[in-house]
């Protein structure tokens, strides 16, 4: 495929289409997030470093190679390119890749809360389980690493302290991937303040994957509920085991004391400053 192909200029236009979707919903900020599309194997196309999404013209698109050297472009790539090419490494499967900072779901990024609460049938079955990498100065190989080993099965991931980062087949499923995680991401906060999520029960969840056709499998729904802990079961998740008990009073999260009554005060307060504006 030629650099000026009509493909290409599709696929550029596409990214332009992203970013301008991004920016409107307020997944990002300024010159925040990174978008690309994979060509074909050798190459790729990813958004330029320093420009707003919001904004970008199908000629501003990088082109690069697989290693991340510049093959038609007149600015700078990501600073994120690493990321990108860490998850095209790993999965032939995906053709694009959207890292993003959606305001719901990177406050759970930096609550270092992974969103793998079985609690709306859409998610659990079109991406299950969300888990929560450990936090890596953003644009550093040590990003791709900690990054990499949630890679092979999930399509979605929170980054500690930073963001989110979700892949697809073509960079509108990335894009709606990101969409579905903010609007759980939402539901859940909420749901905290109502009382506390109600996640699935077990016989709600062998239904559900029974009805999925073959999309979730029970045993991987099953996987999912014990890394949970929203029912109140302890949980031991990626990151390291996690006793505290979703409704008790005090716990240890991350090797911290915490109090779960400040911790609802401040999400309280937080939700107040969101609906301000």
């Amino acid at each position: 495929m030629a650099i000026t192909s009509p493909q290409v200029h599709i696929a550029r236009t596409q990214i332009c289409e992203i970013g301008r979707r991004m920016y409107a919903k307020g997944f990002i900020a300024s010159n925040d997030g990174n978008i690309s599309i994979k060509i074909d194997t050798r190459r790729l196309l990813i958004t330029p470093a320093g420009v707003s999404k919001g904004f970008l013209e199908p000629d501003d698109i990088i082109m690069c190679d697989m290693s991340g050297e510049v093959i038609a472009g007149t600015s700078k790539p990501s600073s994120e390119i690493k990321l990108h090419l860490e998850v095209y490494r790993k999965r032939d499967d995906v053709g694009a890749v959207v890292h993003a900072h959606p305001p719901y779901a990177t406050g759970f990024a930096v609550a270092r809360i992974p969103l793998t609460i079985c609690i709306l049938p859409e998610v659990v079955i079109s991406i299950g389980s969300i888990p929560l990498a450990s936090y890596a100065t953003p644009s550093t190989d040590e990003l791709a690493e900690v990054v990499s080993p949630h890679l092979e099965k999930n399509n979605a991931i929170l980054l500690a302290n930073h963001g989110t980062l979700t892949i697809g087949e073509d960079v509108f499923e990335a894009y709606y991937v990101l969409e579905r995680i903010e609007h759980l991401a939402k539901v859940s906060l909420i749901a905290r303040q109502l009382g506390g999520a109600r996640p699935l029960g077990e016989e709600e969840l062998k239904k559900l994957a029974e009805v999925s056709g073959g999309t979730v499998e029970v045993g991987e729904i099953e996987k999912r509920c014990s890394n949970c802990g929203v029912c109140g079961k302890p949980v031991n998740n990626k990151l390291g085991s996690q006793d505290t008990k979703v409704g008790d009073n005090q716990g240890e999260r991350n090797g911290l004391k915490v109090d779960n009554n400040v911790i609802s005060s401040i999400v309280d307060d937080v939700v107040k400053k969101i609906a301000e504006g």
